[in-house]
């Protein structure tokens, strides 16, 4: 049969009009263990040209070798492995997830057991770079004659999704974490229904009730809580709401069961119907009792200048005034301390002197709403000081009116928030490690699992293998398992030595850290340069350091996509305190001045694909941990860059 009919064959052998389908038609398979395509078996021709009309990115693996075949959908993951990866061997297309996966498509292959896995962790190369991803993937058997010819594998990277589903749960954290900080009660009222759910226990604490006595419904609320003078007002913001759908305001007082009289500020939206549900309003709740006291106090005293003047005066709270024009016209001594001018350098002059010009026009909109009467509460913003600097502020603006009722000007009260922000900063910070550390421990925990249970399988091996070849390969898969879990834990970002610290050699764990990363390195084009002179044997947590040298020398490769030399190097010193020293040094890309100084800050990271901006947190917590140092020196000019890490531990750790 000449070549012209072994085409047309082909052609009506494999069907529809794909990329693939054309590759698959043209590749020489007589170089492949599944031989020319006209000697294909009906079931691998049949199971071939469903892969290659289905929409979804799929393998095929046939027979013992599990010779690689793949549809159109499944290019994008193979990046630059295609169209090689085309014949080729399982193993081989995907060497660098081969340890990860091996188990479940032999079991599938040669028991006929059927794998589903929903957002596993698989390393793959993408673009001649690892990359962490998610998978989900299920293996089914194809049978031929009663027994198992291939492996069909239905594949989805599901990294945007846990990597969203982990945003969210962040962004639900933080959200708890401000209703908390700003002290409000939240709830849902279905009005249709008059069901209400108050959704944490400030809701409780407003109304003086317990969980015990649950809540109140709307009709009592409205009727019976809300002070007489202010329902009407409240009804007239429901029905706003409902009917018009704009959002729920009220403010006003109310009586808790022991009668006495508390203000109030409620907030809420009309949420979208679901399920043929409507009327429900989302919402928050804030008691402004002590905050409308003082509010009265300011409006009551500006009939009463003396008054005023002595409030104004010893006030904590920078209060000021100015006119419809946005020049100053009133100035406290809390607004000296906060903002550095004195009453004569700054009363005269535009409020922007105080605004960064970039928030110019926040002022305009503040003036719009005086101007027709409204307050402007507790907005949040940033000011400018004497100085140059910046701090967080919340405003509350209120119109100054003339006898007669007309707006002349505006009433500032305005509080210095930086502390507070710092503070719900570093809460979030500590929940963030938290998490990740309760994550990292998790996850470790169930790779850990099937690696001990593997080694303990090796272990009941070893007296089976007689010959020196089979031992040595069993003492290499034992290696390798073992390097395998070390990755896991460098992978995860987030190691902590729980062994006791023990004497030994910097340089020792460094050569082993090397070994590790020397494969990544000859992948990525990087030399390496090692000078470990250092024979000094001092006492530290060997997993700590070897978690510290790792995420060192994983950043240095990050560092040089595009390959370059990484220089180690161990040595001793004797000043200015007798230790030893470990450099690690590249020729990336290197980090600039501006953002040099945050590197050792939790989540701080100048990645944005890879990377949780905790390893170099970590690894400075464990050096210190010690007793030692780290620091960092980085260049980014295009002639000169690169960074240069170094750490020093002393003669006597701190866990000597």
């Amino acid at each position: 049969m000449n070549k012209a009919s072994l085409t047309s064959r082909a052609n009506e052998l494999i069907t529809g009009l794909s990329e693939m389908a054309a590759l698959i038609r043209v590749h020489n398979w007589s170089k492949t263990p599944l031989g020319p395509i006209e000697g294909w078996s009906e079931t691998l021709l049949a199971t071939v040209n469903l892969m290659l009309h289905s929409p979804f990115p799929t393998i095929l693996s046939w027979g013992p070798e599990m010779v690689f075949l793949y549809n159109d959908a499944a290019i994008s993951t193979l990046t630059t492995k295609h169209p090689n990866a085309l014949g080729g061997l399982y193993r081989d297309v995907f060497h660098e997830a081969w340890e990860l996966v091996s188990a479940d498509l032999e079991d599938c292959f040669y028991r006929g057991k059927t794998a589903v896995r929903d957002n596993m962790f698989i390393p793959i190369l993408f673009n001649g770079v690892i990359e962490d991803h998610f998978w989900s993937y299920s293996l089914i058997p194809v049978y031929e004659n009663g027994r198992i010819g291939g492996v069909y594998d239905a594949f989805r990277n599901m990294t945007e999704v846990v990597v969203g589903a982990r945003r969210l749960r962040e962004s639900e954290a933080r959200l708890k974490l401000a209703t908390e900080v700003a002290e409000l009660g939240v709830f849902v009222w279905d009005t249709v229904e008059d069901l209400g759910s108050w959704e944490n226990d400030r809701m409780y604490e407003i109304f003086g009730r317990t969980r015990e006595d649950g809540p109140v419904s709307g009709d009592t609320f409205m009727n019976e809580i809300v002070h007489p003078d202010y329902r009407s007002a409240f009804r007239q913001a429901m029905d706003a709401t409902l009917q018009e759908g704009e959002p729920f305001h009220f403010k006003g007082p109310m009586y808790l069961a022991d009668k006495s009289l508390r203000w109030i500020e409620v907030n809420g939206n009309l949420q979208p119907s679901t399920d043929g549900a409507i009327g429900k309003i989302l919402g928050t709740m804030r008691d402004i009792t002590e905050m409308q006291k003082v509010e009265e106090e300011v409006l009551a005293g500006a009939a009463r200048l003396g008054e005023l003047a002595a409030i104004v005066a010893s006030s904590d709270d920078v209060i000021l005034s100015k006119n419809l024009n946005g020049i100053i016209t009133s100035w406290n001594d809390a607004a000296v301390r906060v903002f550095g001018y004195s009453a004569d350098e700054i009363v005269g002059t535009s409020i922007l002197k105080l605004i960064p010009e970039e928030l110019y026009s926040d002022e305009k909109t503040i003036i719009e709403h005086i101007r027709a009467g409204r307050r402007v509460e507790h907005f949040e913003t940033v000011r400018v000081t004497k100085d140059g600097r910046t701090i967080e502020v919340s405003l509350t603006v209120s119109p100054i009116k003339d006898k007669t009722g007309r707006v002349i000007g505006a009433s500032k009260i305005l509080r210095d928030i930086s502390s507070r922000k710092r503070i719900e900063q570093s809460l979030l910070q500590a929940e963030k490690i938290a998490a990740t550390g309760r994550m990292a421990a998790t996850i470790a925990h169930e790779i850990n699992n099937p690696l001990e249970a593997v080694m303990n399988l090796l272990y009941l091996l070893r007296p089976k293998i007689t010959d020196d070849d089979g031992r040595g390969y069993l003492a290499t898969a034992e290696d390798e398992l073992g390097r395998v879990s070390h990755i896991a834990k460098q992978t995860l970002g987030y190691y902590r030595e729980h062994a006791a610290a023990s004497l030994a050699s910097l340089s020792v764990i460094t050569e082993h850290a090397l070994t590790i990363y020397e494969p990544r390195c000859v992948i990525a084009g990087i030399g390496i340069k090692k000078f470990l002179d250092s024979k000094t044997k001092v006492v530290f947590r060997r997993g700590e350091m070897m978690q510290v040298i790792s995420n060192l020398i994983a950043n240095s490769i990050y560092a040089m996509p595009t390959g370059g030399t990484l220089s180690v190097s161990v040595h001793d010193v004797t000043s200015p305190n007798e230790g030893i020293v470990l450099a690690i040094e590249d020729t990336g890309v290197g980090i600039t001045p501006d953002v040099l100084p945050r590197v050792f800050e939790a989540f701080f990271t100048t990645r944005t694909t890879v990377g949780t901006g905790i390893g170099l947190f970590v690894a400075k917590q464990f050096v210190e941990g010690h007793g030692g140092r780290i620091s960092i020196e980085s260049r980014s000019e295009p002639e000169d860059h690169g960074t240069t890490v170094r750490i020093f531990l002393p003669l006597q750790t701190a866990y000597a």
